[in-house]
């Protein structure tokens, strides 16, 4: 890594004439390094991925900071039809934390606007990215700065202030990106029609009706947290309100006491540090919680080992928001969560360590302040199991995320050899489990964890990985397929021997990973189901079943076979 690190910045060096080489030309040299960085866009933006952490370690953070330094001095526009593409791609999975995606469309704007800069025929898209975050409405245009635009809403009549408002819901539904220049708008109309605030978020029905309904609240939400500073808010808001959650009677409550919460000074500390004093640290929390409602599959867990605990928080979110308000409230209050274990109490506070050895910092919100806790307690839980016999996620992954976590449960390793155990028996009992056409057409009612062995583009195994199961259904092309989450930022992965994970095109909803259905059973290790709703196993075609196991065979699997399966495999 070292020595392709100082090979770039030699040619750097070359391309920009402060070095000249008797064997490349500036041009040469400039013309490969807009190659590589081409190729290697997702740097820019995105943490490390699981193949990346396993592999690389700490050493995983040299190549972004290379390819930043280098994309600084080369120039963003030599590159921008693939700098488009790659935030689009991002864009579709609607991540909660967009500040990389914000900075390189800002670096975009500024291509756009020096004169020295002939983008010509590429930058195609460009505006719609741009003018999203700097001027979707008339207003503001010209991107004036906040203080003219609010002095211009005071001055604009009814109909001019509708098309404000739209303009702002329109961009903002369509990149999923907020405009500093929408709470501007947000706030002003706080005083003048609820009508307009409606559709400057850019409700339906459902959240009209919502936001309607709790009013008083949801104006209390947007004059604590909704500022230029913590723009993203409004998305997040915008989503809750339309998810409807607010009619679970327990959340608004809950939201309540989050309004008027008193953050510990370890809380402010840790925000403050992490995203800076510009906002103050309640009003960051609160936009992380109203983020993480609203997009509860734009969690990301960061250049992080903590999956575990990012799929945890994901869950709550999308399935019991009012229990994740209260870890919140716990671990930003009273710096800890107490999580009981088959009826004992484990604090976060007793317990020493977790799975990450450093203190998470790449975190939104509210990952900040809840992960060390749920990190450290899910690794107490897995402590207590070490004398049990198998995997521990059998006793932890119901007892740490909820009850709605199936208690039976299936692993195709043997825990104590590491060798591939009883695959068939396993592939049959997933397809009975989960496949439509083997469990009754019965649909999977809660998101239930799961386990992958993560394999890099050349089908090597990585490490055992959390994802949640969310929905399996067929897409688009009459293709059975599971849609997942995946807490690792960036779910368009590419697994090995044609498996490329599926994040927009395939039926799939914002945040959700897809794979055909036998190509994400290859790649399974772990399952939880309810013992009491068995499906039909025997009924699961043979050839299916030998498709699937090939590609575990020429994957993950190729050094996890037992003896006898060896000897029958070179003897075929």
């Amino acid at each position: 890594m070292v020595i392709e690190a100082l090979s770039e910045l030699r040619l750097l060096a070359v391309a920009t004439g402060a070095y000249r080489h008797t064997l490349i030309s500036a041009e040469q040299a400039h013309h490969y390094l807009t190659q590589v960085m081409a190729i290697n866009l997702s740097l820019l933006f995105n943490a490390p991925s699981e193949a990346e952490r396993e592999t690389q370690g700490r050493l995983a953070t040299i190549p972004r900071q290379l390819f930043h330094y280098l994309t600084e001095r080369i120039g963003y526009e030599h590159v921008i039809d693939q700098l488009i593409e790659e935030i689009w791609r991002i864009l579709q999975q609607r991540p909660i934390q967009v500040d990389a995606v914000k900075q390189m469309i800002t670096q975009i704007a500024i291509c756009q606007g020096n004169p020295d800069i002939t983008l010509g025929a590429s930058g195609q898209g460009a505006n719609r990215l741009v003018s999203a975050l700097f001027g979707p409405t008339q207003g503001c245009r010209e991107d004036p700065g906040v203080a003219i635009y609010r002095d211009r809403l005071a001055s604009m009549d009814v109909t001019a202030l509708q098309s404000e408002a739209t303009g702002f819901a329109r961009a903002m539904h369509d990149t999923g990106l907020v405009s500093p220049y929408h709470p501007v708008l947000l706030r002003y109309l706080l005083d003048q029609s609820d009508h307009l605030l409606t559709e400057a978020l850019g409700l339906s029905a459902t959240g009209r009706d919502c936001l309607l309904c709790y009013r008083e609240l949801i104006h209390a939400l947007i004059r604590a947290c909704v500022h230029s500073g913590t723009a993203q808010a409004v998305y997040g808001l915008a989503l809750l309100l339309e998810r409807g959650i607010l009619y679970q009677p327990s959340v608004a409550p809950a939201l309540l006491r989050q309004l008027g919460l008193q953050l510990s000074s370890w809380s402010e500390s840790r925000l403050t540090i992490a995203l800076g004093d510009s906002v103050s640290p309640r009003a960051r929390l609160l936009e992380g919680v109203l983020c993480m409602l609203g997009q509860p599959l734009g969690v990301g867990q960061g250049n992080n080992p903590t999956c575990q605990s990012a799929r945890a928080l994901s869950m709550w979110a999308y399935n019991d928001p009012d229990y994740l308000l209260q870890m919140v409230a716990w671990a930003a209050r009273d710096d800890e969560i107490i999580i009981h274990f088959e009826g004992q109490p484990i604090s976060s506070k007793e317990s020493l360590f977790g799975v990450a050895t450093n203190l998470p910092m790449d975190l939104d919100p509210v990952s900040l302040i809840v992960v060390p806790h749920l990190d450290r307690i899910y690794a107490e839980m897995g402590r207590r199991c070490i004398d049990r016999e198998g995997d521990p996620h059998r006793w932890v992954n119901p007892e740490f995320h909820g009850w709605w976590a199936g208690r039976g449960f299936r692993i195709n390793v043997d825990v104590n050899t590491g060798q591939l155990h009883d695959l068939d028996a396993f592939l049959r009992h997933f397809y009975a489990s989960y496949h439509p056409y083997y469990n009754g057409d019965q649909p999977l009612i809660h998101p239930q964890p799961a386990g992958i062995a993560i394999t890099d583009s050349a089908a090597r195994f990585i490490g055992w990985h959390a994802i949640t199961l969310l929905r399996v259904s067929i897409d688009p092309a009459d293709v059975m397929r599971v849609y997942f989450y995946n807490p690792n930022n960036d779910s368009g992965q590419d697994w090995g021997d044609g498996i490329t994970v599926s994040t927009a095109g395939n039926g799939e909803r914002f945040g959700e990973a897809s794979l055909p259905f036998e190509e994400f059973a290859s790649r399974l290790y772990i399952f939880h189901y309810d013992p009491l709703e068995r499906g039909e196993l025997a009924q699961v075609a043979q050839p299916e079943l030998d498709r699937v196991t090939a590609l575990i065979q020429r994957s993950w699997g190729a050094d996890r076979l037992p003896a006898d399966a060896l000897q029958a495999s070179e003897g075929q």
